[in-house]
């Protein structure tokens, strides 16, 4: 073993573990149960507090501890002392629970999307910088040390010129995925912005990844923004869509994303330059370079835990890897998103029916292959001829 590993190791023995609540521990939020169990074997957290409107059972915390519960979030915060908080509640709660825990002095992690409008998002930035707190925002995609790695090897020239930047994300989801909570598959609920969407929830990675790896994350990266918004599901919102985003370098970033797919597929980015290109597959941090006069050479990247990168912060001033700013651009997108006209419905002779994994599933015919080509070639649906897109699309400058 190291010295280095070893002082660290020590460091965190003589610690006392940072007090954390959890407000949502079930559906997604069981990951982050999981994963604060890892850093409380690592001595780093301890669990204080869980949040949920029915407490969790003995079998649903799994060892974790007797924890601290009530629905009473704030109530919560004043009781544990919790230093930090990872929420991952609906996106309509977010920026209302991300200032509560600030006021109170927690530092939080927050799930993505960070809010379902760009005035909430703003709201919550900063109400959170006010309060001198940290957030941290939960794409685990940015976590990525394949991220910066390509972010150098593009400005260093190794695939020549960017060109631009394509993402594609094609997963299977069948009628019981939207109906997994009151919110899901809606713009809106009883008058208030949900925007739960292909591109801004399920596949937001895909959109997040994509801007980080042109190089346009914040705000005022953004140029110009097309939507094509459209859903084969009864829903409200989309589950078949395709964004183009112009970056103020002038960089073309496009994600196309359905969950309509006739196969899930692991979702990817590729960075296309003059002289080769590079695949990223993220959630296996996994990257596929291919240039001209080389062979193709492919890598597996390590990934830094949002949370303990958090708790690093906290405890030793590290930097984060994903604070709201590094957001902004994102958030434009769920902004055109959220005033963009109603997605489209698509007509019935272009999909079909299958049985899913616990309800019927919507297929869009030939959908994988259009994903596919969006990325490749930078192009939106109707672009590519897709006879269920819309002629006119939604943009934004």
């Amino acid at each position: 073993m190291s010295d280095d590993r070893t002082s660290k190791e020590a460091m965190n023995t003589a610690r006392t573990p940072l007090p954390v609540v959890l407000a949502g521990a079930r559906g997604h939020g069981r990951s982050h149960l999981l994963n604060i169990r890892r850093l409380e074997e690592q001595g780093l957290v301890r669990l204080a507090g869980v949040c949920e409107l029915r407490p969790l059972d003995a079998a649903e915390l799994d060892g974790i501890g007797d924890p601290e519960q009530s629905a009473d979030f704030e109530a919560l915060l004043a009781s544990t002392g919790a230093r930090i908080v990872v929420l991952s509640t609906p996106i309509q709660t977010h920026t209302d629970m991300t200032l509560a825990a600030a006021r109170h002095g927690a530092h939080i992690l927050l799930e993505k999307p960070p809010a379902p409008s760009l005035a909430e998002f703003r709201r919550m930035a900063d109400g959170v910088e006010a309060a001198g707190v940290a957030c941290q925002i939960g794409f685990q995609s940015l976590g990525s040390h394949a991220v910066p790695a390509i972010r150098r090897m593009v400005e260093e020239g190794a695939i020549g010129e960017l060109l631009g930047v394509g993402g594609a994300g094609a997963w299977v989801r069948d009628e019981a995925y939207f109906r997994r909570a009151p919110w899901a598959g809606h713009r809106r609920l009883g008058g208030v912005d949900v925007v739960d969407g292909a591109l801004t929830n399920p596949l937001a990675h895909a959109v997040a990844t994509a801007l980080a790896l042109s190089g346009s994350t914040r705000a005022e990266d953004v140029e110009h923004i097309e939507t094509e918004l459209l859903h084969a599901h009864a829903i409200e919102s989309d589950d078949t869509s395709a964004v183009r985003v112009v970056t103020s370098a002038g960089t073309q970033v496009t994600v196309a994303a359905t969950l309509c797919a006739e196969t899930s597929s692991e979702p990817y980015v590729i960075v296309h330059g003059s002289q080769g290109r590079i695949t990223f597959w993220y959630r296996q941090d996994r990257v596929l370079v291919q240039r001209a006069g080389h062979g193709p050479v492919e890598t597996e990247y390590g990934r830094t835990d949002l949370l303990e990168n958090l708790v690093a912060h906290v405890t030793d001033g590290e930097p984060l890897w994903v604070p709201p700013a590094e957001t902004g651009a994102f958030m434009r997108i769920v902004e055109a998103v959220r005033t963009a006209a109603d997605p489209l419905e698509i007509p019935a002779a272009h999909w079909h029916t299958e049985p899913g994994e616990s309800a019927p599933r919507r297929v869009v015919d030939g959908v994988d292959a259009l994903v596919d080509a969006s990325a490749d070639g930078l192009r939106l649906f109707s672009e590519l001829g897709a006879a269920w897109a819309p002629a006119i699309r939604a943009e934004v400058r």
